[in-house]
């Protein structure tokens, strides 16, 4: 089987993340993207009508990937809030798949929804859900809604900012621990790990 007949559209949905990673999202053309995959354009076609398909669909994948499917995992494991707390951020700070553009591929988004509307709206949308996940876990475990929104916030900008320092400032699971235990006595819960 020939490589364009094997290459699927998660092939180009990656292909698209590392060129929006590493050179913005003028980057993101099929001419190029087809080069990097070694492949002609007749194959892009295969699998999207158009660019802003492709744009459209790593939109899809990255609000899948990095928001939905984790906060599904969170809701089903079923651990305390200070674990989930915990877990993510130990996510985040582990150097996510390079295949879709490293620890700076989040940047990338936010920088693309400067000036592109789809790509701004994916954004608004993950930023309210992860930020409503968060607040409504937290109010979950006793802490008043002005400290939920607040310590989600907080927690929120540590995530994304752990994930951006994730090669050059990275936490171990300790002080990961010790964080989410300070924030949550902050916010009131008096609870720590895993209780």
């Amino acid at each position: 089987m020939n490589k364009a007949k094997s290459l699927g559209p998660t092939d180009w949905i990656k292909a698209g993340f590392r060129a929006l990673t590493e050179h913005g999202p003028e980057a993101v053309r099929v001419e190029k993207l087809a080069r990097e995959l070694g492949v002609t354009k007749g194959s892009f076609y295969w699998h999207f009508a158009d660019l802003p398909a492709l744009q459209a669909a790593m939109l899809e994948h990255w609000r899948d990937v990095a928001t939905e499917n984790i906060i599904h995992r969170s809701e089903e494991s079923g651990a305390p809030m200070a674990t989930i707390l915990e877990n993510l951020l130990m996510e985040a700070a582990s150097n996510p798949a390079a295949d879709y553009g490293g620890p700076q591929a989040e940047s990338a988004i936010r920088s693309w929804a400067r000036s592109h509307t789809a790509a701004a709206e994916t954004v608004r949308q993950v930023d309210r859900r992860r930020l409503g996940f968060l607040e409504k876990n937290l109010k979950a475990t006793g802490v008043k809604p002005r400290a939920a929104k607040q310590c989600a916030a907080l927690y929120y900008s540590t995530l994304i900012g752990a994930e951006q320092l994730s090669e050059t400032a990275p936490l171990t699971r300790k002080s990961i621990q010790s964080y989410v235990s300070f924030l949550l006595r902050g916010a009131g819960t008096g609870k720590s790990q895993g209780e």
